[in-house]
């Protein structure tokens, strides 16, 4: 049997969810947070989806992200290494070469966003519907 809480007497949650939606996820100051935003801003999905199946060079995910200027890509890049998603591989070469692909941390979080973007995609008749 699961303790009581010792002020209401209720037992707590247990179960994921229930302790998420009472968490510090929801506090102003949570790091979760930092990493919820470069996880779920527009060009942090895109960068997790494409580095999901392969590396790529920077240029090569500039193409395959239409509309994402050069700053915003460097950007997202930057804060995902920082986070232990995608990994940097510089090579000494000139011109410079540079790789990015994701960790085994960032292929786990790029199956969560690809699931969320996929259910997008497949709900958009629904949702443009709704939005009329």
């Amino acid at each position: 049997m699961a303790p009581r809480d010792p002020v209401s007497g209720e037992t707590p949650p247990t179960s994921l969810s229930a302790r998420l939606a009472r968490g510090d996820l929801m506090a102003p100051d949570c790091p979760s947070r930092e990493v919820l935003k470069h996880v779920t801003s527009r060009w942090g999905v895109l960068v997790l989806i494409a580095l999901e199946q392969r590396m790529h060079r920077f240029s090569e995910l500039k193409r395959a992200i239409g509309g994402v200027s050069e700053r915003m890509l460097a950007q997202t890049l930057q804060w995902l290494e920082a986070d232990g998603l995608v990994d940097r591989k510089a090579y000494q070469v000139v011109p410079p070469h540079v790789e990015y692909r994701l960790t085994p941390l960032g292929q786990e979080c790029a199956e969560k966003v690809r699931l969320l973007a996929d259910w997008i995609e497949m709900s958009l008749p629904r949702i443009r519907a709704a939005q009329a």
